[in-house]
């Protein structure tokens, strides 16, 4: 047996390639996506102004190719160093509230209708705030974002999911502020930050708490770290899996072709749960050698539930859009590949029965059967 994964099939031809423009205008869901790390290099620089914070440059676009190059870094590591930037720039309530409006915008932009943005409340509490100040900060700048995008013609539901910072210990303080603030807008938990050394089973007052609050949780999990990582996201009840896409070392094929799933492969696939693929930033952390080459491509063929984000957007330097397109243009994916992980992403999401279904029928199959008509 050898550790070799099978590789992706080549779904679409010439004929059923989906054309940009239909990709952009069809509705999306986004569930990885992280505030701080998505936000408008213009608006760094006036709130890194603002805060007296120094930046590597203040014009935009030079800081946005710095930034993009720090990510470039081929580890989690030096993916995660600008972040001290970001979170310089957004100690006051005030900066919260126009980032998370911000946020909300330049994804309906790109023609998402629902996402979970999600944010670390202690990284925003070094120049005073209070936990429960960052987030109502958070919450109201989702919900003005919201009323914003809707008199502009784009109607877009946002919601949160609460981080805590993995290599600090205040997990259960986050977790304890997402559940107080559940009926506000927050739908989530997760940790975030260094995965590798860092494991969810160090934070299991957290997920006790949150499990017995009944609010669901992902977990950064299978992207620096392998499928011990899956393994104990999934032991401490992990709903959803940020990034996941090292499972697929848990998967081997020998000589003649024939594929086996290990165990904990095997239980993310026979239970379906969903792994948030971020592709471009997979690549950038060096999870991934290349978008062509991207594990997304063989766990889809395997029958894993994959849905699609671009994580952390001033990084990636893209939008869903953007990641979508790649795949199409490097791994061949077909409108009904792209339609399927809409469906799958919209059953993931931590929100309502009610809500998901009223956009699943009203918004998401509607809008998604008329672009297909459209692009062919």
């Amino acid at each position: 047996m050898t550790s070799e994964p099978p590789a992706a099939v080549q779904h679409a031809t010439s004929d059923d390639r989906p054309s940009r423009e239909a990709v952009a205008a069809a509705p999306k869901v986004v569930l990885h996506d992280h505030l701080d790390g998505g936000m408008r290099a213009s608006t760094l620089v006036e709130l890194a102004d603002a805060a007296g914070h120094r930046l590597p440059t203040t014009d935009p676009a030079e800081l946005e190719r710095w930034v993009r190059a720090r990510a470039d870094s081929g580890s989690l590591v030096g993916f995660l160093e600008p972040f001290e930037h970001t979170t310089a720039a957004l100690q006051t309530a005030d900066a919260l509230v126009r980032v998370a409006h911000e946020s909300v915008l330049d994804l309906a932009a790109d023609g998402v209708v629902y996402a979970e943005s999600r944010f670390a409340p202690e990284l925003s509490t070094a120049g005073g705030l209070e936990i429960d100040e960052v987030m109502a900060a958070v919450l109201a700048g989702l919900r003005s974002g919201e009323a914003a995008a809707a008199e502009a013609g784009r109607t877009i539901t946002a919601r949160a999911i609460v981080c805590g910072m993995r290599q600090a210990g205040r997990t259960a303080e986050a977790a304890r502020a997402a559940l107080a603030f559940r009926d506000d807008g927050v739908v989530g938990f997760d940790i975030a930050g260094p995965e590798d050394g860092f494991p969810p089973t160090d934070h299991a007052e957290a997920f006790a708490l949150l499990r017995e609050g009944l609010l669901p949780f992902t977990v950064h999990a299978g992207e620096a770290a392998g499928p011990v990582s899956v393994a104990q996201a999934l032991g401490v009840g992990a709903s959803r899996l940020g990034h996941g896409v090292r499972v697929v070392e848990d998967v081997s094929r020998d000589a003649g072709g024939t594929v086996t799933l290990g165990r904990t492969a095997a239980f993310v696939r026979d239970r379906q749960v969903p792994l948030e693929v971020c592709p471009h930033s997979n690549v950038q952390t060096g999870t991934s050698t290349s978008v062509a080459d991207h594990q997304v491509g063989a766990l889809r063929d395997l029958g894993f539930t994959i849905t699609l984000s671009s994580d952390d957007r001033l990084w990636t330097g893209t939008t869903l859009t953007d990641e979508m397109m790649a795949l199409v243009d490097t791994q061949g994916w077909s409108w009904d590949d792209l339609r399927q992980v809409t469906l799958d992403s919209l059953d993931a999401a931590f929100i309502d029965q009610p809500t998901r279904m009223a956009l699943l029928s009203e918004v998401v199959v509607p809008a998604w059967e008329r672009q297909q008509g459209a692009s062919r």
